[in-house]
């Protein structure tokens, strides 16, 4: 049954169109559970209409309707559950359709077809004698159901996006602030590594394509890298600079060649050379070397893009796109110029991906994990994002069109009123100093004239220069980086997180391959295990700080107070050796760690015994307490950092640090959401970090509030039962007084 259930699916998902998947579905089903009839049944607003039958009339097919609270196909999708009748005329939901021509079936088998929380349809099976269907065959179609639920949904969004004028609406989750409108540019999503073979006898013709499309490769590679290099970042340039190596005569653009003079076309030659590289790349002992396959891959693809799709990837500047792709890498989202590129949206990728790291940096609005967007026929179609929810809308209607035009008028309106009292300070209606800190990983950030209206660096990710080197950068190499971070503070304190990887940030060099991986090998757990390199950068961290007291240091994913007190020995051990070693003078950082794991925060006061500053870091708190995965589209209406019982989690956890006299601050998302930062002053946090595009915001906010009024607002919310009603009862707190512009 397996295999049956394998097939099933692969022919459905693979179909070009929804009737197609539709028809192959019910005739596959009919066959696999040799039954007379199999039938399904598509939900259109509050109708269950049937799409398609192998069994009853095909004539009656979009033409027998019924609403949900009639026959048994509405008891299935109202109960969303199965109905398995020996006899179903005996039934007293039972409805007959003349025009279907079912009056000889009477065992009937239906299940529901469901797609997150939401009924798609029914599937249906009949057969003539009155029997009714045993365990295995209400399970297999159960299993059928659910396996198939995506594949039709996706369909289905593909066909209207096709056939509907008015806008179709995909969700998925912000990787980049921002509103864009402009038409979609499907890239790269059909474009397979593993090519067909084809020989060639116009050697000469094959050649000059592979010439042109490498060189064409090189003068993009190089220009983006000589872009980043003029922004100093430096961590970006590497990235493009190894691929640039990699196209070399000696190297795989050589390769390439000689396949083409053995009578290989130039797309079976890049296929060729590619998956052969891969193939003995990937069977090394040596990491490094084992990940340099991916390498191979990233450039073998981007040539093929130029010689199988060329005409895409000669970029108008006059027109702008949004980039739709499956999983965009850097120098994909970094070749377009400036102004064509508006957005990008995901099929996959994290919020720390390497293009959601330059859709930051680049100020383009970015969304990620956008479930079948590859497969809705999007392109060239007309779209707007708006990344601050998380949406994408296709073919909008002019109204829709006309309404997003003023709200991004509005929206620099409305930057450009913030920015003005950008250089003043944070300060609430009745006195309390705020202090606003920023979110950095690109020195592009810091350089940026945002950035110099905070107070300084609440969190630089010093993961980020890791993930867009090649290898492990040297001691050297990080002591330039962390001075130049320091420098672009400009005397404001700085706190560098030690590396945080594993989850979702993975290094390409180093790859760390778990079941569950948020709750496994990452942040200071690989550290400590690895002090070669934890002490290279303990002692980076340390040298750049030089005789000032501006740096201070940050440890992530801390789970016990042990993890703490060995970081703490290593941290005094690359101290002393740089004091007696390179200056006597030296200052030894601040020492601080991160509140994600929940079991610290029942143990501050041990923990303010050993550290001199706390971050809580509300992101992976909110999920390690809710037990949610924030980038698992599958749950993600689940991860609610507004949720009463998080709410309280961190109530507490301010509380207990101003007990123990603990300095704490809060760098997640929440720092840097309006509605968070009301909830977060009300509890009695000074010190937010957040990301550059929300300071000016969340200044403007504090200075037309009083913290004397936020306490019975908070005692309020902590009384509500989810996260909706907290939103709407600060939500309309913000209307009060006029503040609703805040929250758009």
């Amino acid at each position: 049954m397996l295999k049956t259930l394998r097939d099933i699916t692969q022919a459905v998902a693979a179909a070009k169109d929804l009737h197609s998947a539709l028809m192959l579905l019910v005739s596959q089903t009919k066959s696999a559970m040799a039954t007379q009839c199999c039938s399904i049944y598509l939900l259109e607003g509050r109708e269950l209409i049937l799409s398609a039958t192998d069994g009853l009339l095909v004539d009656a097919v979009g033409q027998v309707k019924m609403p949900l609270s009639e026959g048994l196909v509405g008891l299935v999708a109202e109960r969303e559950e199965a109905v398995n009748l020996a006899d179903a005329r005996e039934h007293p939901r039972f409805k007959g359709f003349s025009e279907v021509e079912e009056d000889n079936y009477r065992a009937f088998l239906a299940v529901p077809i469901i797609y997150q929380k939401r009924i798609l349809g029914v599937l249906v099976v009949q057969q003539i004698a009155a029997c009714r269907f045993n365990e295995g065959e209400e399970a297999f179609l159960m299993t059928l159901a659910a396996q198939l639920s995506m594949a039709i949904r996706n369909l289905r969004m593909k066909d209207e996006a096709q056939s509907r004028s008015n806008q179709l609406h995909f969700t998925g989750t912000s990787a980049a602030n921002g509103i864009a409108i402009a038409h979609g540019l499907v890239l790269g999503g059909q474009i397979d590594l593993e090519q067909i073979e084809s020989r060639t006898n116009h050697i000469s013709f094959e050649e000059e394509r592979l010439h042109t499309a490498i060189e064409a490769c090189k003068t993009t590679l190089t220009a983006l890298s000589q872009r980043f290099e003029q922004e100093q970042d430096h961590e970006v340039v590497s990235i493009f600079s190894a691929l640039l190596l990699l196209l070399h005569d000696a190297s795989l653009g050589g390769e390439y060649a000689k396949e083409v003079k053995a009578g290989w076309c130039a797309v079976s030659a890049v296929s060729r050379v590619s998956l052969r590289y891969i193939e003995q790349f990937t069977q090394m002992q040596d990491l490094y070397l084992k990940e340099r396959a991916s390498d191979i891959r990233d450039l073998g693809q981007r040539v093929l893009r130029l010689l199988i799709e060329p005409e895409k990837m000669e970029v108008d500047p006059e027109i702008p796109v949004i980039l739709i792709t499956k999983e965009a890498d850097a120098t994909m989202l970094a070749e377009f110029p400036r102004q064509k590129l508006v957005g990008i949206v995901t099929e996959q990728g994290g919020v720390n991906s390497h293009a959601a790291i330059l859709a930051r940096a680049l100020g383009v609005p970015a969304i990620i994990g956008v479930e079948g967007v590859l497969s809705a026929g999007i392109d060239n179609k007309l779209l707007i994002i708006n990344a601050n929810r998380g949406q994408l809308l296709v073919s909008p209607s002019k109204t829709l069109i006309n309404e997003y035009r003023h709200l991004i008028s509005a929206e620099k309106a409305l930057q450009h009123q913030y920015a003005m009292e950008l250089n003043l300070p944070a300060e609430t209606l009745d006195g309390k100093r705020i202090r606003l800190y920023l979110n950095a990983g690109l020195l592009s950030c810091l350089a940026s004239e945002i950035a110099e209206g905070s107070d300084g660096v609440g969190l630089y990710r010093t993961e980020i220069p890791f993930m867009l080197h090649e290898r492990f950068p040297s001691e050297s190499e990080q002591v330039k980086v962390y001075k130049e971070v320091l420098n672009s503070a400009i005397g404001r304190p700085v706190v560098m997180r030690t590396l945080d990887v594993g989850g979702d940030k993975p290094l390409s060099y180093f790859p760390i391959n778990e079941e569950n991986p948020f709750l496994g090998w990452r942040g200071i757990r690989l550290s400590l295990d690895h002090p070669e390199l934890f002490l290279v950068q303990l002692r980076a961290m340390i040298q750049a700080g030089g005789e000032g007291e501006q740096l201070h240091i940050l440890l992530p994913m801390v789970s016990s107070l042990d993890e703490i007190d060995l970081a703490k020995a290593y941290l005094e051990q690359a101290y002393f050796e740089l004091k007696k070693d390179v200056n006597p003078n030296i200052v030894r950082p601040k020492l601080g760690i991160m509140i994600e794991v929940p079991t610290l925060l029942f143990q501050l006061a041990e923990v303010a015994q050993r550290v001199d500053f706390v971050s809580v870091g509300s992101n992976d708190l909110t999920q390690y307490l809710l037990a949610v995965d924030r980038s698992n589209p599958r749950v993600s209406t689940l991860y609610d950092s507004y949720s009463p019982g998080i709410l309280r989690a961190l109530k507490r956890a301010r509380f207990d640090c101003w007990q123990y006299h603990l300095p704490v601050s809060v760098c997640g998302e929440l720092a840097g959401e309006p509605i968070g930062v009301i909830l977060l002053v009300a509890m009695g946090y000074d010190q937010l970090s957040m990301n550059q595009g929300s300071l000016a915001k969340v200044n403007y906010l504090l200075r037309r509030v009083a913290h004397s009024d936020l306490s019975e607002l908070l005692e309020m919310a902590l009384r509500l039962n989810n996260g909706k009603e907290v939103r709407e009862l600060v939500r309309e707190y913000f209307e009060s007084r006029e503040l609703g512009s805040l929250l758009n």
